[in-house]
């Protein structure tokens, strides 16, 4: 049995919170608000919206504390998670396992009830690629990375299938756009918090291949990025206001990361091209949703 050890800046229930990882919650209720947007072509279903952003958001909640607790060792050797709820032991694993049920159950039956069946298996791949590949590749190899930009690009897909009810070239391209996306942001995150991943033997590239090689990746993936967000004007039909956002958001970035070969403090660079990636997702999910209503 686990040591039960006092939180110092925890209640109970804010430690269940913490546990489903709000912030992730929030970036993919965004994007997949940004997906169901792309979809709706000006015909947004307010009902349908709300039932899919609580319904992939309660699945999401589910992964993130199945996370929480297969990390909950690793967690304890990180500056930044040694004090989450299970890497402390606040809360008992069989009810942080039930509630990683419920939440699963709950965001399923409400998909299943109020989008279509290609919604909810799309949105359990995402589940499944980020709770068991994901959580337990990182600790085994430098495509952990990969892998979970795979899982983290469904949401926005789910959002456009639950309108859409079919997998079509729209879907591909933004899919692979958020792959593109997600790949320099993981990267920035890992360069930022390298000795927190050095301590916990997670190889993630900047570790592997050093910092050089993970900037050049990063530029090469902005590179990617930009151009298929390009394609969302030609396949999906959006706008000038698009295509202008899409430029400049996009080149800012890259502009960012060149910058990065001429840093002399890799860190702060890192957190900026954190930033960074944060504005561009946001702000081009921003403009696909004001183009749909």
């Amino acid at each position: 049995m686990e040591k039960v050890r006092s939180s110092p800046y925890s209640t109970m229930p804010k430690a269940y919170v913490l546990l489903t990882k709000p912030g992730i919650i929030m970036g993919n209720a965004i994007t997949s608000a940004a997906g169901f947007a792309l979809a709706s072509k000006r015909f947004f279903d307010p009902g349908l919206f709300l039932a899919t952003v609580v319904g992939l958001s309660l699945i999401i909640a589910s992964a993130c504390v199945f996370n929480n607790h297969i990390d909950r060792y690793v967690d304890r050797k990180m500056e930044r998670t040694k004090k989450r709820a299970q890497a402390i032991g606040l809360i008992p694993m069989q009810r942080v396992l039930f509630f990683a049920l419920l939440l699963l159950l709950l965001g399923t039956a409400i998909l299943a009830g109020t989008t279509n069946l290609l919604a909810v298996g799309v949105a359990l791949f995402g589940f499944l690629s980020y709770v068991l590949l994901y959580s337990f590749s990182k600790y085994h190899s430098v495509h952990g990375t990969l892998i979970g930009s795979l899982a983290g690009s469904v949401p926005p897909i789910v959002g456009y299938v639950a309108v859409s009810g079919q997998l079509d070239l729209n879907a591909l391209v933004f899919f692979s756009m958020m792959v593109f996306w997600q790949m320099p942001h993981f990267y920035a995150i890992a360069i930022y918090r390298l000795k927190d991943y050095e301590a916990a033997s997670i190889p993630v590239l900047p570790l592997v291949k050093g910092i050089h090689a993970t900037k050049i990746q990063m530029m090469l993936y902005i590179i990617a990025f930009i151009t298929v967000s390009m394609l969302l004007v030609q396949v999906g039909g959006m706008g000038t206001l698009y295509l202008i956002s899409a430029a400049l958001l996009g080149l800012g970035w890259l502009w960012l990361s060149m910058l990065g070969f001429q840093s002399g403090n890799d860190k702060q660079w890192a957190r900026k091209m954190f930033l960074a990636s944060l504005v561009v997702i946001v702000g081009l999910s921003a403009v696909i949703c004001f183009s749909a209503v």
